[in-house]
């Protein structure tokens, strides 16, 4: 029975009696669900589940080389967020994270475009409530601005879906080319949860809106689905590598000038996905290992440093730059492993990040794209800018701010220490990562040629911001909060389009004024007519006006069914 159940789809069920059990359990249940889920890693390739509805082969339990490790990391990064989340006593967190993971699993493994859906849109509703649960305002309508965009990306996955089954009868989750309308709506709903250029906006205003234990999940699962749709649906598009090196270099800058810590690194994870999406635009079995492993490492370091912020905003109540500083004599262990992941995701030598990277700059340079090579470099230097030294600098050393606080509860520090191990152990081992990744992998990261061209992008980068900051040329932690796309739908549709609305409230009022007093008159008019003394004292006129009107709408059917 089990064994062609959907991987996922069990810790969705399990999540339904979390509320019947008692807390000190909870968390031993969920892990117990997350590796019976995982039994999916173990059933091989090939197609396990095949449901046919309404004529449409539904696949809804496949797996591949592709799908492998992705649902590695998904199953280890749904473990590690309940470790992370021990202390927290919210069912109803518990309940959305289980099955919001869960859904994404599922979604690994559907094998036709219906069976995605479901699963793409039971992302966004389970997720959502990770957002409400921080139970501010600001988190409120942060959460429906997100479901807004969520629902929307599911709502143009099934109209491109129904097309295609429609025109061809085929909606099979296979490689696609752009050229019609319904490759063209799939496109863009992946590009929706990928954070493309200008749809990005909900990943800055949502993600730091959203509770310590509940960013970390978030971070993990969404955008790295959408990946690996692209790494899927549309492997080898042309135009991804120009979205992804956009997406690479544009929040570079708005990262830097951030105070919200969380936001930095939202802004950071939507640089990141940009070199998972040029990837995938070049199409190589080399560029594709990259954006997978790429994902693979991005997923851990990312949730890392999510998770020390996280332990920093539960322990001092804020996680603006210009409210911290000193925490390294309070929070030692959450410094170091903050440090660990800053490294990571500066793709230092020996740490996750090195191993991964190298496989996307490599498969540029084998593709002659030199342009894009460029801008990736750029973007790897503010990286470290922005994730490798604003985030630790900020939040442990730049100045003593006298907090009084402790280390963060256990969990905070096993999950940390675990994901912190592995950014070491796959950096220092790479061969572990490279034997799951889909295509066959020839290729040595430790040349000289990688590690001294990396050293030295490294050393310049921390080099220029040592002297931006002597000069009092970087930018100072402010408290501000930093717009991107958002500005549209936050600031600029706001300014336009509420007096817009006024204006059309007003004259739809007054209409609806002429209009009422018009028929008002009409009905009055009438009724002294069926009051007047030729029509007589035994009818109302009102119950004469209604008696017609339902006798004419039986003569109108009564006409309509004999023709």
């Amino acid at each position: 029975m089990i064994s062609h159940m959907p991987p996922g789809l069990i810790m969705i069920l399990a999540a339904f009696l979390l509320p019947v059990i008692p807390h000190v359990w909870r968390q031993i249940y969920m892990l117990g669900a997350i590796a019976l889920s995982a039994y999916g890693l173990f059933l091989g390739a090939g197609t396990h589940l095949v449901w046919t509805v309404l004529g449409l082969d539904l696949i809804l339990y496949q797996a591949d080389t592709l799908s492998l490790p992705f649902a590695i990391i998904f199953h280890l990064a749904a473990a590690l967020n309940v470790i992370y989340s021990w202390h927290d006593r919210d069912w109803q967190q518990h309940c959305a994270s289980l099955s919001y993971a869960g859904a994404a699993i599922a979604a690994l493994h559907a094998g036709d475009l219906v069976s995605l859906f479901v699963w793409w849109e039971a992302t966004a509703v389970t997720s959502v409530f990770l957002i409400l649960a921080s139970g501010t305002e600001r988190a409120r309508q942060a959460a429906m601005r997100y479901l807004l965009f969520q629902v929307t990306s599911g709502v143009l996955l099934l109209a491109g879906a129904a097309i295609l089954a429609s025109t061809s009868g085929d909606i099979r989750f296979t490689k696609m080319d752009l050229g019609d309308a319904a490759t063209w709506l799939i496109f863009i709903a992946f590009g929706i949860k990928a954070a493309f250029p200008f749809l990005n906006g909900w990943l800055q205003d949502a993600y730091p809106e959203a509770t310590p234990t509940g960013t970390v999940a978030l971070s993990a699962f969404t955008t790295k689905l959408a990946i690996y749709a692209l790494a899927r649906g549309f492997p080898g598009t042309d135009i991804l590598i120009w979205i992804g090196a956009a997406m690479t270099a544009l929040p570079v800058f708005f990262a830097v000038i951030e105070n919200d810590l969380r936001r930095v690194l939202a802004f950071s994870l939507n640089n990141q996905l940009g070199f998972m999406v040029v990837a995938v635009g070049i199409g190589t079995e080399l560029a594709l290992n990259g954006a997978v492993a790429h994902a693979f490492v991005h997923i851990i370091y990312k949730a890392l440093l999510f998770m020390s912020m996280g332990a920093v905003l539960h322990q001092v109540g804020t996680i603006k730059a210009s409210e911290l500083g000193g925490l390294y004599k309070k929070m030692p262990f959450t410094m170091v492993c903050c440090i660990i992941g800053a490294m990571s995701i500066s793709a230092f030598p020996l740490f996750s990040g090195f191993v991964a990277k190298s496989l996307t700059m490599s498969a540029l340079g084998d593709a002659g794209i030199i342009w894009a090579y460029f801008v990736l470099l750029f973007a790897s230097a503010g990286v470290l800018e922005h994730s490798g030294i604003k985030i630790p600098y900020f939040a442990f050393f730049a100045h003593d701010n006298k907090i009084e606080s402790g280390e963060a509860p256990i969990g905070m520090r096993v999950a940390m220490g675990i994901a912190a191990f592995l950014c070491i152990g796959i950096g220092v081992f790479p061969s572990l990562l490279y034997s799951i990744l889909p295509y066959a992998v020839d290729y040595h990261p430790y040349d000289a040629g990688h590690v001294t061209s990396q050293m030295q992008l490294l050393i310049f980068a921390m080099l220029a911001f040592v002297v931006l900051v002597r000069l009092k040329l970087y930018p100072p932690e402010i408290p501000s909060v930093v717009l991107n796309s958002d500005w549209f739908y936050r600031r600029l549709a706001p300014m336009v389009g509420l007096p817009l609305l006024r204006m059309i409230m007003l004259v739809w009022s007054g209409l609806l004024h002429q209009t009422r007093g018009l028929v008002n008159a009409i009905w009055d008019r009438l009724d002294r007519i069926m009051h007047s003394p030729l029509a007589g004292p035994t009818v109302s006129g009102r119950a004469v006006l209604v008696q017609a009107g339902l006798l004419t709408l039986l003569l109108l059917i009564a006409y309509a069914a004999a023709g």
